[in-house]
């Protein structure tokens, strides 16, 4: 697993259309994203499941909606740059009943607000 180092500068915010581009350019597909807490840790997963799927639960309306929800919990937690970063760099790659995932370095404050 990478750990991102949390930057001191805010990045810009991420959008759901820059995640959507990114998810295609690197993996041809648009993969299902989902935040996670295991052990007081916030991750950012990329699962295996995507919506180009005939088997995928969601319609594309209801995916994009999923995804505007997530960036905007990401964007709030002020780890738009570690995601970016992440989803640009990772050698990794989402493959059948592995999920990718990114454990968040969250900003001083942040974390309580979102882990209980």
């Amino acid at each position: 697993m990478d750990c991102l180092p949390v930057t001191e500068s805010p990045a810009a915010p991420l959008a759901s259309a820059e995640i959507l581009e990114t998810l295609r350019a690197r993996w041809q597909a648009s993969y299902d994203l989902q935040l996670t807490s295991r052990r007081g840790r916030l991750y950012l997963q990329v699962m295996w499941a995507y919506l180009e799927q005939q088997s995928f639960p969601l319609d594309a309306e209801q995916y994009a909606a999923k995804l505007d929800e997530l960036v905007a919990t990401l964007n709030g937690l002020g780890v738009a740059g570690q995601v970016r970063e992440w989803l640009t760099t990772t050698t990794d790659k989402p493959r059948l009943g592995k999920a990718m995932t990114l454990p968040l370095e969250l900003p001083e404050g942040r974390a309580s607000e979102f882990l209980l």
